[in-house]
C-alpha cells in the first residue's frame, strides 16, 4: 500500500511538510494552480533548493507582497493569538496583518467552501483548522467558530494548511505513519509572556487525538499548532518505520539552526506490506494486565472505576483460575502509551498485586461517526462506523434513549429500536 512516513526527529511545521513534500516530487506549478483556486491574494510563493546542516532539501516560504518582505518560516509563529518568537521571525514583525484581524474559524470555512478545490481538500482543510481552532477555544475559553486567528488565520498559514492538502492529494492520498512526535523544551514568548514548550495549542491538538509526547534536549520549538494538526489528521500510527519500502526521499527545510538536530523533515514514500486497501484507522495502545486472587471482588470494582477515571480506554475483568486451584480475577487495562507508567503506578498501590504485564497492542478500528437522528420520541444521537465510505453499523447513544425512556414514560428498548428505524429511512 502506498505509504508516507513523516520522520519527525526534529519536529515538524506547516512550510517544513509542504518542502519535503515538493522533494518528493509534487510539481511547485501544480500547488500553485491548486492554491490559486481559493481566491487568496496578498501573496507569492518561493521553493528552492538548498542545505540545513549538509542536508541538502527544498526551502518553502510565504512572500506577503503587502508589507514587502517575506515570511520566513521558522515554523514557531503558527499560532492563534500571537506568539512573537524572537528566534524566528526575521524580518522583526509578530504578523498580526491588519486585514487578518476579523478572521476567524467559521471565515476559513466558508473561503475553503467557496473554492474551486477538490471535495477532498476541503474536507481535509476545514479538519486541520477545526483541530487548531477547537484547541486554542479550549485554551482561551471560547466556542471554536468564534476563535479569532491572529497568526493562523493570517495568509500565509492558509496557505501552509490547503498547501499540505493538495500535496497529499497530488501524491495520490497515500496512508500516512509517522515518527513518535518529539517536542524542544523552554520557553516562547506570547502575548502574555513567556510560555513553556510545548505551547498550549500544540498541547491540546496532540492530545485530543491521544497522541503521545516526548521532550528532548533542543531548546526551542520543533513541533508548532499547524504541524501538530496535520499529524493529527492525517497520521494513522505513531512509531519506528516498519515494513517499509522506501521509493522516495524528501527533506524539508526549516530556517532556524538547531543546536542538538538539523531544523529538517524527513518524508519517505514508498510501499508497505500493513493490511493493504482496507480504510479503517490504526494506532497502538498499552495492555497492562494483573492477576489477582486474594482481592475482594468489590475492591477490585473500585480499583476498575479509578482506572476509568484516570483516563483508561477500557477496563475489563475476566474469571480465571490459577495456581493451587485458587479462582482469580484477571485485569486487564487498555490506554494511551503516555498513560502506561501512571495507570501500572495506581494498580500497585491499590491492589494486592506486587507486580504485573505490560505490552504494547497495535489496533484496527473503524472510522466513526456521531449523527443526531430525529424520532418519534425526541432526538437522539447514533454513532456510526464506516468502512471503504460506507456505514457498516449504527449504536444509539444509551444515555440519550435512557433519557427520553424516562420523559416519555415508555421502554428504553422502545426508543432504541426508534432511533434504529430512523437511521434506516
Amino acid at each position: 500500500m502506498k505509504t508516507l512516513y513523516l520522520d519527525i526527529f526534529s519536529g515538524i511545521s506547516g512550510d517544513m511538510f509542504i518542502g519535503a513534500m515538493l522533494d518528493l516530487g509534487v510539481p511547485f506549478d501544480d500547488l500553485t494552480q491548486e492554491l490559486s483556486k481559493l481566491n487568496l491574494d496578498g501573496y507569492h510563493l518561493h521553493a528552492g533548493r538548498k542545505s540545513k546542516a549538509a542536508i541538502e532539501g527544498v526551502k518553502f516560504d510565504v512572500h506577503l507582497e503587502d508589507h514587502g518582505h517575506s515570511h520566513e518560516h521558522g515554523h514557531s509563529h503558527e499560532h492563534g493569538h500571537s506568539h512573537e518568537h524572537g528566534h524566528s521571525h526575521e524580518h522583526g514583525h509578530s504578523h498580526e496583518h491588519d486585514h487578518v484581524h476579523g478572521r476567524n474559524f467559521t471565515d476559513i470555512r466558508k473561503m475553503i467552501d467557496a473554492s474551486a478545490l477538490s471535495d477532498w481538500v476541503k474536507e481535509r482543510s476545514i479538519g486541520v483548522f477545526e483541530r487548531v481552532a477547537i484547541a486554542e477555544g479550549k485554551v482561551h475559553g471560547l466556542p471554536p467558530e468564534k476563535v479569532h486567528f491572529h497568526e493562523v488565520g493570517a495568509v500565509d498559514s492558509i496557505v501552509d494548511i490547503v498547501g499540505a492538502c493538495i500535496c497529499l492529494e497530488i501524491l495520490g492520498k497515500p496512508r500516512v505513519q509517522s515518527g513518535n512526535v518529539v517536542e524542544g523544551h523552554g520557553f516562547v514568548l506570547c502575548a502574555h509572556g513567556r510560555f513553556p514548550i510545548p505551547t498550549a495549542a500544540t498541547l491540546e491538538i496532540l492530545g485530543q487525538r491521544g497522541i503521545p509526547i516526548s521532550q528532548c534536549e533542543e531548546p526551542s520549538e520543533l513541533v508548532t499548532p499547524t504541524g501538530a494538526a496535520i499529524l493529527a489528521e492525517f497520521a494513522e500510527s505513531f512509531g519506528p518505520m516498519s515494513g517499509m519500502a522506501a521509493s522516495r526521499i524528501g527533506y524539508g527545510l526549516g530556517t532556524r539552526d538547531n543546536k542538538t538536530r538539523p531544523n529538517v523533515l524527513r518524508a519517505c514514500l514508498g510501499e508497505t506490506s500493513a493490511s493493504a486497501t482496507i480504510d479503517w484507522e490504526t494506532d497502538f495502545v498499552t495492555v497492562i494486565e494483573v492477576n489477582l486472587d486474594d482481592s475482594l471482588p468489590e475492591h477490585v470494582g473500585h480499583l476498575a472505576d479509578g482506572l476509568m477515571g484516570a483516563g483508561a480506554l477500557d477496563v475489563f475483568q475476566t474469571p480465571v483460575l490459577m495456581k493451587k486451584q485458587r479462582q482469580g480475577i484477571l485485569l486487564t487495562v487498555l490506554c494511551e502509551d503516555g498513560l502506561s507508567d501512571v495507570l501500572s503506578e495506581k494498580i500497585l498501590r491499590e491492589s494486592s498485586a506486587f507486580g504485573l504485564r505490560r505490552h504494547r497492542c497495535e489496533r484496527r478500528k473503524l472510522k466513526r461517526r456521531s449523527v443526531e437522528i430525529e424520532t418519534t420520541f425526541g432526538k437522539v444521537r447514533v454513532k456510526q462506523a464506516m468502512l471503504e465510505g460506507k456505514v457498516v453499523k449504527s449504536a444509539p447513544e444509551h444515555d440519550d434513549c435512557a433519557a427520553l425512556a424516562s420523559e416519555k414514560g415508555v421502554g428504553i428498548t422502545d426508543v432504541y429500536q426508534a432511533a434504529l428505524n430512523a437511521v434506516s429511512r
